[in-house]
């Protein structure tokens, strides 16, 4: 009974992950297909900008325009599918370890999914405070 439900909750995590990659892809290439502004050239600028709207310093015209730029493609909620593509990729690996063991002892192997769980958590946490920031960057604007 127990080995069925992770091979379901395998089965459900794989159909995540596939519809959130895919989201992703979408999602990336459109931000490629997008023409450049001319400060995103120089070495450094994202995180100059966005160190200045966290600070609320002075900005030129090109620097907010920038920053918004920045803000929007990194605080969008479509964003958030590529830490969950990570994320689901991990639980798959888990639940699909634990459907193989049949009911025997896990072992530290089965467990190796919770480091891109991990990972895609901190990420997801970046995510999140850069949709914070649209209230400071209307603020200055």
């Amino acid at each position: 009974m127990i080995s069925g439900l992770w091979a379901l909750l395998t089965a459900i995590a794989l159909a995540l992950a596939v519809v959130a990659a895919i989201i992703a892809t979408v999602y990336v290439r459109r931000l490629e297909d997008r023409p450049t502004l001319p400060i995103s050239e120089e070495i450094g600028s994202t995180k100059t900008v966005i160190r200045k709207v966290r600070k609320r310093q002075p900005m030129s015209a090109d620097e907010v325009q920038y920053a918004r730029q920045v803000i929007v493609d990194r605080g969008s909620l479509v964003t958030l599918c590529i830490p969950g593509a990570l994320f689901l990729m991990g639980l798959y690996y888990v639940f699909g370890s634990l459907e193989y063991l049949h009911g025997a002892t896990p072992s530290e192997r089965t467990f190796l999914g919770v480091i891109p769980m991990l990972t895609s958590t901190n990420l997801g946490i970046q995510i999140l405070r850069h949709i914070r920031l649209r209230g400071r960057l209307r603020n200055m604007a």
